[in-house]
């Protein structure tokens, strides 16, 4: 047996101080018109992941590395925007209150299947559903007597938190502590273009 150490990690990209900024303004907003057994995300720990993959090794780390390396090779510099709400896996049943992103999602999306695609080359399983870039306001712990979320979401109103350019991707350790989670950059992956 090894001694090896195991980690939780995950893929990536990690927004701007501006963005984080615009979100609590919207969290404030939210807090005020919805009520309900929710925990809502600290935007220092907001991520918009490509990738969970639990707990890893550091032969992992290296074969994770590998396949991300090899597909941002050709990446361009990506424009995204955080602007839209909705809940999954629905605005009926909701676990997760989410902010939107559009922009250049097309090659995020892509970007995301080839990288999944690659790393089921080394025994990580394939995503079952498909990839939708989103950033995590809250966690819905029970949406029973959950009040004003589904009106707030069919309103329609305007949640920019802004636009934002991409280079690169990090590959983050996750410590789960009673406080909540500490994120560490273990790697990070430029995009040449």
């Amino acid at each position: 047996m090894s001694d090896e150490k195991a980690i939780r990690a995950f893929l990536a990209i990690d927004p701007p101080e501006e963005i984080f900024k615009e979100i609590i303004k919207i969290q404030e907003r939210l807090r005020k018109a919805i009520q309900g057994d929710m925990r809502w995300v600290r935007p220092e720990g907001m991520h918009l992941t490509l990738k969970f993959f639990g707990y890893v090794y550091d032969s992992d780390v290296a074969n994770i590395s590998h396949v991300v390396k090899n597909n941002v090779a050709n990446m361009k510099t990506l424009m995204l925007n955080v602007r839209s709400m909705g809940a999954f896996p629905s605005v009926n049943r909701p676990r997760v209150l989410w902010l939107g992103i559009d922009g250049d999602t097309d090659a995020l999306i892509n970007l995301q299947t080839e990288i999944d695609a690659g790393l089921e080359g080394y025994g990580f399983k394939k995503e079952d559903r498909p990839f939708r870039p989103h950033l995590t306001l809250a966690r819905i712990k029970e949406y029973k007597g959950l009040i004003g979320l589904a009106e707030t979401i069919e309103k329609n109103e305007d949640y920019n938190a802004g636009s934002f350019s991409v280079s690169g991707l990090t590959l983050f350790k996750s410590d789960l502590k009673p406080t909540g989670a500490i994120y560490t950059k273990l790697a990070h992956f430029p995009f040449p273009g």
